[in-house]
């Protein structure tokens, strides 16, 4: 197969300072995996990463990002090496190119982007945009997940011509490791020239195979899975690359 490599995002979600994952976005069932977010962003580097996707959960609840210093401090650690992704409470040209600032290659905006497709023409301005689009079986979801949409992802895909990517999650699945939703990620796909991650699910390296073999996809994004050591992101890289070789 001659497609491109799909890209590996490890993912490093920050709730006060310290790297944890939700079960399907809730707050009240958090795992707390490290309290050293500098050690793991270097760990995944000295896997092959090149990008690292960080969420800043604190933002994301309450819109004050009180993680920035440790995004700063990330973006630090891996310079040269891997770029950073930041996503969570990203809600205006000024938060984002705060971001930026800090050395930041590009944000994910998600509810405000929903909300305002202009804004993320706005942003691009400044730094590159991934949309975020969550959903629950192909219905966006907003506002941490609380709220439906009437739009479907692929009716969405063509409202953000200035996104760099679109990252799109299946709530359902996100944080389970239950396996990716392979079959609704290869049609987002097919409907926008536009790089897609595919975030939720990737709980084994048959599922990132069976993503990476998705023609065109522009990413995978791993958290939990890498977390609880059910492969390391060297393993990943690796079996992107049996499948797109």
């Amino acid at each position: 197969m001659n497609s491109p490599r799909a890209d590996l995002f490890p993912s490093i979600d920050l709730l006060d300072g310290r790297v944890v994952r939700l079960r399907q976005g809730d707050f009240r069932q958090t795992t707390t995996y490290d309290t050293d977010a500098l050690a793991v962003a270097s760990t995944y580097c000295h896997g092959g990463a090149s990008w690292i996707h960080v969420v800043d959960l604190d933002a994301a609840r309450t819109g004050d990002p009180v993680n920035r210093s440790i995004v700063a401090a990330i973006v630090e650690v891996v310079g040269g090496r891997a770029r950073v992704q930041v996503g969570g409470g990203v809600r205006s040209v000024d938060g984002a190119a705060a971001l930026a600032d800090v050395g930041v290659a590009r944000v994910v905006m998600g509810s405000a982007a929903v909300e305002d497709p202009g804004l993320v023409d706005r942003v691009a301005v400044r730094v590159p945009v991934a949309v975020g689009l969550d959903h629950r079986g192909g219905v966006l979801a907003v506002h941490g997940w609380t709220e439906e949409t009437d739009m479907t992802v692929v009716e969405a895909l063509g409202r953000f011509h200035a996104a760099s990517a679109f990252v799109i999650t299946d709530i359902h699945r996100d944080g389970l490791l239950g396996g990716p939703d392979v079959e609704g990620l290869a049609e987002a796909v097919a409907a926008t020239p536009t790089p897609v991650v595919a975030s939720g699910g990737v709980g084994s390296l048959d599922d990132v195979r069976a993503l990476a073999a998705i023609a065109g996809l522009g990413g995978i994004i791993a958290g939990r899975s890498l977390y609880e050591q059910r492969f390391s992101v060297a393993e990943a890289i690796a079996a992107i690359d049996e499948v797109t070789r």
